[in-house]
């Protein structure tokens, strides 16, 4: 009775061909977005590269910075998982990923939110 099953009746069933779509759009979005968050990056460590310490907390307190700043390590961490066949990589990557992007984030937060006091 096998033989009688036309292509698609025997392509039914073994995993959906669109699976792979979201996140081919994920990494296009995520790399467009890091050509201008990674042109912003190098700007603002150019000007700050002759600074002080002082000047650097300061320009950190300014909200729009600190955001961006923010999106830069979030969409960069979003950006550089990569779908392995070997879980414990996956789990790994995943694991180191999540953890740049929240000590990113709380460093800018805490800077930012504390009056500079690092």
């Amino acid at each position: 009775m096998a033989g009688y099953r036309t292509p698609l009746g025997r392509a039914r069933g073994l995993g959906s061909a669109k699976h792979g779509v979201g996140h081919f759009i994920a990494q296009r979005v995520s790399a467009v977005a890091l050509i201008f968050l990674v042109l912003w990056g190098v700007d603002s460590a150019l000007a700050l590269a002759h600074s002080g310490y002082e000047e650097a907390i300061g320009w950190l307190r300014v909200p729009w910075h600190a955001i961006l700043a923010s999106l830069l390590i979030a969409v960069a961490s979003f950006h550089m998982q990569r779908p392995s066949t070997k879980a414990a990589l996956l789990i790994l990557n995943l694991f180191v990923a999540g953890l740049v992007t929240a000590a990113g984030v709380f460093s800018i937060l805490k800077v930012a939110l504390s009056g500079g006091a690092y």
